[in-house]
């Protein structure tokens, strides 16, 4: 195999992981980390500690460990401030996940600014979740949606941005990284683009959080979501990022506890950003155990996890091309996603057979149906690295799909 820049100790990273073992003791080769990542063992104690010894409720209680509960809330918001680069943690908004993060953008900023006639402009690779809420919006409002072309490689065309954008657009919403291609969009130039026309920038961040360094005004985009679990965290918690002007002029999402300031049958008040935003009960344990895994992933080092990650895809594609019933997708440098296709074997059966082998790959269309159609197939394979990856995952995928090709004949 080629030469690939690794983390250092990556043995040690996969000890951290109890995920990574079947019941029966045996190595998982875990190829699905763009699905939902394992996480670390700190990220579950964290999680566990929250639960059970230290839980109570936030931001109402006047005992004691209500009020330690609160700090260790508001320390987690502090932290994905910090780990993302925004200004203040008044632009952190904790929800459920990128998809709740992009409807609540839709809901709420689009809702007042867009009408008839508008534009909003996606890709052709965009995820469901960047699709689906800005269709329901321009039902309601009678905005058009433009779908901006790709490159031959799999790159989101920013020529074909510029050629798209008239003062009428106001919104451009992509990914940062495709979680089928694993393509890297230059955010900072899309950014410039949508802001020449006076339209706002949303970044679906869910592949690239857990992969590379983060800074908002380096972006400088105006929305950027992600998920908790991707990052190596838990489940049913997400992050939506905006700029605080933005979320000063924001109505609520929902309604209800905690995100009102007064309360009275003739009329309410909501509170300021992000607590607007924040209806109910707020994802405690899932805050503290999203702080314990961004504690996890940043002694890392980001930088250092995108290089490793990019340099086992890149392994990976040079492998794959030596065996000539293997269909490649995407750009040649991708951020640590490979999607492919075995002649004549559904990726469907691919997986099966390697889940007989230990290896987990995801297979389907990855909520990316137009991408698909655009490529002009009903699915792909794909394998998709974390920090816990390395060499020998590569070797068990291959050695599956060898196996497979000696099934299917």
């Amino acid at each position: 195999m080629s030469e690939i820049a690794t983390l250092s100790h990556v043995s040690a990273q996969k000890a951290d992981f109890p995920g990574l073992v079947t019941p029966e003791g045996e190595v998982w080769h875990y190829l699905d980390t763009a699905a939902s990542a394992q996480k670390p063992q700190s990220v579950v104690d964290a999680m566990s500690r929250a639960l059970g010894r230290d839980y109570a409720t936030v931001h109402r209680g006047v005992y004691g460990r209500s009020a330690q509960m609160t700090l260790g809330y508001e320390a987690a918001r502090r932290r994905v401030a910090e780990f993302i680069g925004a200004t203040s943690d008044h632009e952190v908004v904790f929800v459920r996940g990128a998809t709740e993060a992009i409807n609540l953008v839709a809901a709420t900023w689009g809702m007042t600014r867009l009408g008839e006639g508008d534009r909003i402009i996606l890709s052709t690779l965009e995820h469901h979740s960047n699709i689906v809420p800005w269709q329901m919006l321009a039902e309601r409002t009678g905005a058009q949606i433009e779908v901006c072309p790709l490159t031959p490689d799999g790159q989101i065309d920013l020529g074909g941005l510029e050629a798209l954008l008239t003062p009428r657009t106001k919104l451009v919403s992509l990914a940062h990284i495709s979680n089928v291609l694993g393509s890297v969009l230059d955010a900072r130039k899309a950014a410039n683009l949508a802001h020449s026309v006076g339209a706002k920038i949303l970044l679906d961040g869910c592949q690239a959080a857990p992969r590379m360094a983060l800074d908002m005004a380096e972006l400088d985009c105006d929305f950027y979501a992600f998920s908790g679990h991707k990052l190596y965290g838990p489940t049913g918690i997400g992050v939506l990022w905006a700029r605080e002007e933005l979320l000063e002029h924001m109505p609520p999402y929902q309604g209800g506890g905690a995100m009102i300031e007064t309360v009275a049958f003739g009329g309410t008040t909501y509170a300021p950003p992000p607590q607007r935003f924040e209806a109910g009960t707020p994802m405690i344990t899932e805050a503290i155990a999203l702080h314990a895994a961004i504690d996890y992933v940043d002694a890392l080092g980001p930088d250092k996890l995108f290089a490793h990650e990019a340099g086992l895809a890149r392994t990976l594609r040079d492998e794959l091309r030596k065996l000539n019933a293997v269909t490649l997708f995407g750009p040649e440098e991708s951020a640590g996603i490979v999607s492919f296709a075995l002649d004549g074997v559904h990726p469907h059966d691919l997986g099966t057979i390697l889940d007989e082998e230990h290896v987990a790959i995801r297979a389907g269309h990855h909520c990316a149906q137009p991408l698909m159609a655009h490529l002009g197939i009903p699915a792909t394979a794909r394998a998709s690295f974390g920090l816990y990856s390395d060499e020998s995952d590569i070797d068990a995928l291959l050695r599956g799909i060898e196996r497979t090709r000696r099934i299917f004949g």
